[in-house]
């Protein structure tokens, strides 16, 4: 399968449902989401940023693997960590309660929330982002939501959690230091 090809196929499919797309597997594609969040194709970054969110726009997880679905085809990629990444934030107010907006590394924004937790994946923290997927907390961002921690309250787990749209999260569950 050629990077071209399928940018191709996917150019009127922006916000697609892969949910609903159940295409027939083609193959491996020599794509790597590195842990960092950057997106190589073939060992080489992929440097054009409307490229690496249209890919974005139609990854689907399913038992475990990641794959870029058109609704006629779905190719296996290689995803480090998370698919996505935090780099971004903003406390807003949002119906007159204070909420933090997030900001992924392919511009999409969430408001953390029950909808879009903020967890705890594999000892570091991560967003649960659209269709289940996650993005992991970058390592400024998480440093600056340690600013704003606070420590557990009666009833919770030990650590230090953030607040936002009338919940807490938990941000971390050892020293912040």
């Amino acid at each position: 399968m050629d990077l071209t090809a399928l940018a191709k196929q996917l150019e009127h499919h922006k916000g697609a449902p892969v949910d609903q797309w159940d295409p027939p597997f083609c193959g491996d594609l020599d794509l790597v989401i590195r842990a960092s969040g950057r997106w190589d194709y073939q060992n080489s970054p992929i440097g054009r940023k409307a490229m690496v969110k249209l890919f974005a726009s139609v990854i689907k997880q399913e038992n475990g693997r990641y794959y870029l679905v058109t609704p006629v085809e779905k190719v296996g990629i290689q995803v480090e960590d998370l698919p996505f990444m935090v780099v971004a934030w903003e406390q807003i107010d949002h119906d007159g309660e204070p909420v933090i907006r997030v900001t992924t590394n392919v511009d999409e924004t969430y408001l953390l929330s029950s909808k879009h937790p903020l967890i705890v994946d594999a000892g570091l923290p991560a967003v649960v982002v659209r269709d289940g997927l996650k993005a992991r907390v970058h390592r400024n961002v998480y440093y600056q939501w340690a600013d704003i921690a606070t420590a557990a309250q009666a009833g919770e787990s030990e650590g230090y959690y953030i607040d936002s749209a009338g919940e807490r999260f938990l941000l971390a569950a050892e020293n912040l230091g």
